[in-house]
């Protein structure tokens, strides 16, 4: 049995959820997030947020990390910047844990779970749902996309704990 930790990065909200369970089955899930608040400045929320995942690590004491890759869209390229820098703080966070990260690109967690890499966060979320058998719908959208990546990487996980291969 593996746990893994999915962060769907964000500045004024980032995701976790935390699988446990091997190959296609999950025995246990939970999800949150972490919001941060815009009268904080940067270096504040961003701290909060390497500061909660931190926590969160220590707490479920996962096998690998999988973090939503770093993308950027041509009209909003400082969005990308601050994305960046959040990602950063995660990355750090794992590394600190001495686990495992692994980055994936948001259209092919979409395609591995929905079958459309441009699938809409609510058909994600909807797939994420129906593959946990969660009764509701899982909110805010931040927690379904890390469910997401959480599963994603218990998908993937083979049999050596020492190669996690994404």
């Amino acid at each position: 049995m593996i746990t893994v930790m999915g962060v769907d990065p964000g500045l004024a909200e980032t995701g976790i959820g935390v699988v446990s369970g091997a190959a296609l089955k999950v025995n246990d899930y939970a999800y949150g997030h972490v919001r941060t608040p815009t009268t904080m400045g940067q270096p504040a929320r961003l701290e909060l947020i390497h500061e909660r995942i931190t926590r969160t690590i220590e707490k479920t004491r996962p096998d690998l990390l999988v973090v939503e890759e770093a993308f950027s869209l041509d009209r909003y390229p400082k969005s990308g910047i601050i994305l960046g820098k959040v990602i950063g703080v995660i990355l750090l966070a794992g590394a600190n844990a001495g686990i495992p990260v692994k980055e994936v690109p948001v259209r092919e967690a979409k395609k591995i779970l929905s079958g459309n890499g441009n699938a809409s966060k609510a058909q994600l979320e909807r797939s994420v749902r129906e593959f946990l058998r969660h009764p509701e719908p899982i909110k805010p959208d931040h927690a379904s996309d890390a469910l997401a990546l959480a599963l994603i990487g218990l998908f993937r996980h083979h049999t050596k704990r020492s190669e996690l291969p994404i």
